[in-house]
């Protein structure tokens, strides 16, 4: 606890103590009889004394326990209130000089409050039924002490209807007209602000009705509208003024009972009217049930909805116009070909089908009001008359599978009757339509995603809205190869083998005609030669003293005359003598074919066995030598081992061998 709050405490005690002493000694009260005062206003102070005359008094007035008012002999004592810090606890005392008494009053609070005040007007209803009155009251805050003053005014007048010293903040009307208040207090008078007006009306039993041309439940931002008010009257005639409330503002009154305005996307929403008698400005009908205006953005489309767009050839088709659901339109149809565009029918009707027999591209659209609004123009529509001729497709090559890289050939072909007519082709395709084109034909390249149906359709070159039926579909299967999982590369390989083996065979059988008229004449000219050089080789012991032809003999058929167990495989031996200056080796090819070989005796068993297919033998170097190629054919031959050979020797043999030539062998090829 602070010095402060002691010092408060004990003022609080000695202000109790001196209350308490001398509360039935004067007393102070305040007019206006009221706490709460507002700035301008005066506020008089009365101290009274019960004892003696009031002339025997001295008077003062403080505020918080400073004196700021006093007076000899009047207990009345005025302030004027300046600011609001005169806002405290007020007291006021009485000395007696003659006796010296002092008598001291009880405390009286003031609060003083900024600015003027207002005072407000409540109805207890703006409306007064014919013959029937509402109450009004004026206040003015939570403050007290006020009369008063009340005015009404009509086209004509404003009067203060009632003035007196009631406190008459209650009042009661049977007028139409408009009525404010305002309050006042104190001597002198200090006036409050008046009140906000407030209009009472008579209202007439008479019903009001909106009425909306055009009347469409659906209206497009950009239309006109007008909006009626109807008075249905009784059975006199009254002239009568209009007033309309909207989604977006209230009219003043008007002696029009139209209201015509062109529709936004903020038009959308209630609108109501009401009706005065034009000499009463104050008396009027309730507001009528609300007229709903929904208003659509955007410009409408029409939609061309035709029965069909062929005409067989002598007929005709419905063409049907329409704008959503909304209603009122009448509509408009036009026709434009490849050279002009005519609008075919307009009139006053809802035409809204029509029938047609003429080729051509359509469309519409619809108006209504008043003036005219015009929806967007439909889509187009094209009508075409078709012929009776029937289109084929037809492919080349015509093979059924068609591979991805190959070319194919599409035509077109119109059956005609007996005259002669120049048409103009459309193909649709599997991933394409193309445009019309004067050639009957369609070449491209085929790959995987050409597969699918192909049509075509003809129509005149003088007429684009007359044409064919779409032709029967030409159903095209593209293969593509794969890698490994494709048949291609094997039946290209089988192809080419089977190809080469053909040219084989022929040739096979070439050499068969040509072996058999040679091979008596190569046989003879061989045994010569063996025979020769094993006489040769008898006078000349030694085995190793020459090289002797290994051949014996090459014949058709089986000599088992002195021939030992063991076969030796031979074919076709094709001989070729080829001059050369050095020794040459000489090469035999053997074939899957048996041949029985006559070994020497002095062979032995495991010496032949060990034969090789290819032996190489030297030639006489003093002879002009060639190259001799033996090929087995399909026969056996015997072969003859020279005697004089040793079983090492003649087991070392090989079919590729060097054989001494003889000049008669030269440059002939022996089969």
């Amino acid at each position: 606890m602070g010095p402060t709050f002691l010092c408060e405490l004990g003022l609080f005690f000695l202000c109790t103590l001196l209350c308490s002493g001398h509360a039935q000694d004067a007393v102070l009260t305040v007019e206006p009889s009221s706490t709460i005062f507002f700035i301008g206003e005066i506020v008089s102070f009365k101290c009274e004394v019960k004892e003696g005359k009031h002339t025997d008094w001295e008077y003062k007035v403080m505020e918080d326990g400073q004196e700021i008012l006093n007076s000899n002999t009047n207990k009345d004592l005025s302030l004027k209130l300046a600011s609001t810090v005169q806002s405290g606890k007020y007291s006021c005392s009485a000395h007696r000089t003659t006796s010296q008494k002092t008598k001291t009053s009880n405390i009286v609070s003031l609060t003083v409050t900024a600015g003027k005040p207002r005072a407000t007007l409540t109805p207890g209803s703006t409306i007064i039924p014919v013959g029937g009155s509402v109450t009004l009251a004026c206040s003015v805050g939570s403050s007290a002490g006020w009369k008063y003053e009340w005015f009404r005014r009509d086209q004509n007048t404003d009067v203060q209807i009632r003035t007196d010293d009631q406190q008459n903040g209650v009042i009661r009307v049977s007028q139409g007209g408009i009525y404010h208040c305002r309050g006042r207090r104190g001597n002198p008078v200090y006036y409050t602000d008046k009140s906000d007006d407030v209009t009472i009306k008579i209202t007439f039993s008479n019903k009001v009705v909106v009425k909306g041309r055009p009347s469409w439940p659906q209206i497009f931002s950009g239309e006109t509208i007008s909006l009626t008010c109807e008075v249905q009257e009784g059975g006199e005639t009254t002239e009568w003024e209009y007033r309309w409330r909207g989604p977006n503002q209230t009219t003043q009154w008007t002696h029009n009972n139209y209201w015509i305005f062109r529709v936004s996307e903020s038009s959308s929403g209630d609108y109501t009217c009401k009706s005065r008698r034009r000499d009463d400005s104050y008396s009027s009908t309730e507001w009528s049930e609300a007229f709903n205006l929904s208003a659509s953005t955007g410009k409408p489309r029409a939609t061309l909805t035709p029965g069909s767009t062929i005409i067989p050839v002598g007929g005709s088709v419905t063409l049907n116009c329409s704008v959503g659901s909304s209603a009122g339109w009448k509509y408009e149809w036009f026709r434009r070909d490849q050279n002009t565009e005519v609008q075919i029918r307009a009139d006053d009707q809802q035409n809204r089908v029509i029938r047609v027999s003429q080729g051509g591209i359509y469309h519409c659209r619809g108006r209504r009001g008043n003036p005219v609004y015009y929806t967007d123009r439909s889509d187009d529509v094209t009508i075409k008359i078709t012929f009776s001729n029937k289109v084929v497709v037809k492919g080349r090559p015509s093979w059924p599978q068609i591979f991805s890289g190959e070319t194919i050939s599409l035509t077109c072909e119109v059956q005609e009757g007996g005259e002669t007519t120049e048409w103009e082709y459309r193909w649709r395709g599997a991933k394409q339509t193309t445009q019309w084109t004067h050639n009957n034909y369609w070449i491209f390249n085929v790959s995987e995603s050409s597969s699918g149906d192909y049509t075509c359709k003809s129509r005149r070159r003088d007429d684009s809205y007359s044409s064919t039926e779409w032709s029967e579909a030409f159903n095209l299967s593209a293969s593509m190869p794969r890698t490994g999982n494709s048949s291609f590369p094997a039946l290209l390989i089988v192809g080419l083998v089977c190809g080469l083996l053909l040219i084989l065979l022929l040739l096979c059988c070439c050499f068969k005609q040509s072996k058999d008229s040679c091979f008596a004449s190569t046989n003879q000219t061989i045994n010569q030669t063996i025979n020769q050089d094993e006489a040769r080789d008898s006078q000349h012991a030694s085995p190793h003293q020459g090289d002797a032809c290994l051949y014996e003999s090459v014949k058709d058929h089986d000599d088992t005359k002195n021939v030992e167990s063991g076969d030796v495989t031979y074919s076709l031996i094709e001989f070729k003598n080829i001059t050369q200056k050095d020794e040459s080796p000489l090469y035999a090819e053997v074939s899957h074919k048996r041949a029985k070989a006559k070994r020497n005796k002095e062979k032995s068993a495991s010496a032949a066995a060990e034969e090789v297919i290819y032996s190489e033998v030297k030639s006489q170097p003093a002879l002009d030598y060639s190259l001799l190629y033996a090929e087995v054919s399909h026969n056996r031959a015997k072969v003859k081992i020279h005697k004089g050979k040793s079983a090492s020797a003649a087991a070392d043999e090989a079919v590729y061998s060097e054989v001494k030539s003889k000049p008669a062998l030269s440059n002939t090829e022996i089969k």
